[in-house]
């Protein structure tokens, strides 16, 4: 497991000296990255992806939710009005999950991550977010280097259990 750490960092260049102890101590450069509140970050630093940015995963989840409980109550409804057997529950629920997971992930790829609105007001002053994703073995060890490097850069939080892939 991994846990996501999020610091502020006051410029550009700042963050390019974090981004550099961070690959240094080897934490790989897909583990890490960066959301600018106003000028566009250089090209050779990561800038936050779709999935960080937006609230799709976070809506995907919900929509599966409420779609698999619409799914089981449309199924009920189906053999309760049509004499149908049980297994039509079982692929209204499935269709429940599959629609409602897709209606729901396109409705919240058009707003901001949820979890990030804490950060907005920071980053409107200009400053970065840096976000890496570290090994829970190693948090402690990378909270200290960069804290004893950087002083300049502001902890902001933690999160455990992120899944190890991508």
């Amino acid at each position: 497991m991994r846990h996501r750490l999020y610091y502020f960092l006051p410029d550009v260049n700042s963050a390019h000296r974090a981004l550099d102890d961070m690959l240094l101590n080897r934490i790989e450069i897909r583990h890490i990255s960066f959301i600018s509140g106003g000028a566009s970050l250089p090209h050779d630093m990561p800038e936050a992806n779709f999935l960080l940015k937006t609230d799709v995963l976070h809506g995907a989840a919900a929509g599966m939710i409420i779609g698999a409980l619409l799914g089981m109550a449309f199924g009920g409804l189906l053999i309760g009005y049509y004499d149908l057997g049980p297994a039509t529950v079982l692929v209204t629920t499935i269709m429940g999950v599959l629609f409602g997971g897709w209606a729901s992930s396109m409705a919240a790829a058009a707003m901001p991550n949820s979890q990030l609105r804490k950060f907005y007001p920071e980053l409107e002053k200009g400053k970065i977010l840096m976000i890496a994703d570290v090994p829970s073995r190693r948090v402690g060890e990378i909270e200290k280097m960069l804290a004893e490097r950087h002083p300049e850069m502001h902890f902001r939080g933690e999160e455990p259990h992120i899944p190890v892939f991508p």
